[in-house]
């Protein structure tokens, strides 16, 4: 919970992160089942010494990878021989199958990007993606490990990072390069409302749909959506939000998006639910609205905004309430604790899946709210939620891939999409990441 609050909402638990914080072992991923250990037949190895002939860099991997705090990893080289390593306390049993040598010089080099890239290229495999970076994210030090040579590689994706700002003409190209994917490219694995988004669990029975409901039902709980007023919707993403405010709530709402696919796909879904009288979906910049509403609702759009432009989103928001309106925003957080490293570096996520992308922590998004005059009102977390709803994604992903593929998608990307998903889901289990929903008022 970012900002203290008295109401007894803000205090309820949404699937709590207890697991994490016990270190009780996680459950395998529903894709492939529990990540298998060496065969029987197979010594195993706990040490590198006297070892001959290791790839390089290996063994400095290996001492690293040894602080390991929770679960088993098997470490299998392209020689044959496997090595062990087992956390300080219990959890899921993982193995990494090292393919080309040159793996451990990777990410001596580049860090978590090579070892991201590295399974891109296919470098390395696992026989259960989930579960072995479930249990690597535990002790992520592995990846985050500086070696020489690593500064020189930062210091260039941060350049090609910066080339992707977003100004207005390089936001269209920054979402077109995610959201244009096409819609047929999410419908074959998005649930039935079309929601690229965390849901909102109250128990892992809940299906996709019902969880993803729940979340827009809190949105407008927050904002304190009452029939007969007008919303602004910040990113409207397929028209989820805006159909649910429409049909269950009663309010009129105006959604802006800057994805063609989005916009499109948003009007043909409000015009068949006989709602075109109450929604308007347009293809415009936040920056370029100047309408005045009864309250704004922006789910995960902040994340696409870039720290530079963080100011003016919310001076978008403070500019479009009515005086005493509300606005709440879903939000993707990094920890303080994590953030003057995070903001130096450029991981997978911004190089690979959303170019120009930046997470406020809850310190830094707490001051920009006050710095433009918004008086924060409350919030609520729910990263496991965002965990599950990851976890669901990448099973459906993987259901679908055969249809996918036949979209013109090839085996690189459907490894890029898999790791996104999956390391995504890892990171929100073990806290790395959380996600919340932040209400703000403009003062009366």
């Amino acid at each position: 919970m970012y900002f203290c609050c008295d109401d007894a909402e803000d205090q309820t638990t949404v699937i709590s992160k207890t697991r994490s914080a016990s270190h009780e072992p996680a459950p395998a991923s529903s894709i492939g089942g529990a990540a298998l250990s060496a065969p029987a037949d197979i010594e195993v190895l706990t040490s590198t010494k006297g070892q001959q002939d290791l790839p390089r860099w290996f063994e400095a991997s290996f001492s690293v990878l040894k602080e390991l705090e929770a679960g088993s990893i098997d470490i299998a080289i392209p020689d044959g021989r496997v090595f062990r390593v087992v956390g300080a306390a219990p959890g899921p049993a993982a193995r990494i199958d090292i393919r080309n040598p040159a793996f451990f010089a990777r990410i001596a080099r580049d860090g978590e990007l090579g070892f991201s890239e590295a399974y891109l290229d296919g470098w390395w495999d696992t026989p259960d993606l989930q579960t072995f970076l479930d249990v690597l994210l535990t002790s992520s030090q592995w990846v985050n490990r500086s070696f020489p040579g690593a500064r020189l590689v930062r210091a260039w994706h941060q350049l090609n990072h910066w080339l992707n700002r977003n100004t207005r003409r390089q936001a269209r190209k920054n979402i077109a390069a995610h959201y244009d994917l096409g819609n047929a490219f999410y419908s074959r694995w998005l649930d039935e409302t079309m929601t690229y988004s965390s849901a909102l669990f109250e128990t892992p029975a809940d299906s996709l749909a019902a969880a993803q409901t729940r979340k827009y039902a809190s949105v407008a709980d927050r904002i304190g959506v009452r029939e007969g007023q007008h919303l602004l919707e910040i990113g409207c993403g397929w028209g989820g939000f805006a159909e649910y405010v429409a049909k269950e709530r009663g309010a009129r709402l105006t959604g802006l998006t800057i994805s063609r696919e989005q916009h499109d796909f948003a009007r043909a879904r409000i015009q068949a639910a006989g709602l075109n009288d109450r929604v308007e979906i347009l293809l415009r910049d936040y920056r370029d609205e100047r309408g005045v509403y009864d309250g704004v609702a922006s789910i995960e759009m902040i994340e696409a905004v870039g720290e530079k432009y963080w100011p003016a989103y919310f001076d978008a928001v403070r500019d479009r309430l009515k005086p005493g309106a509300q606005a709440t925003i879903q939000v993707i957080t990094i920890p303080d604790s994590m953030f003057p490293t995070y903001r130096r570096t450029v991981d997978f996520i911004q190089k690979y899946i959303f170019p120009g992308g930046m997470l406020p922590s809850p310190g830094e998004l707490r001051a920009q709210i006050e710095r433009a005059g918004l008086t924060p009102v409350g919030s609520i977390t729910f990263g496991d939620s965002y965990s599950e709803t990851l976890r669901r994604w990448h099973r459906d992903f993987e259901a679908a891939w055969g249809e996918i593929q036949t979209l013109g998608f090839d085996e690189r990307f459907r490894r890029m999409w898999a790791f996104y998903l999956t390391s995504c889901a890892a990171a929100f289990r073990t806290g790395t990441t959380d996600v919340a929903q932040v209400t703000m008022q403009r003062p009366a």
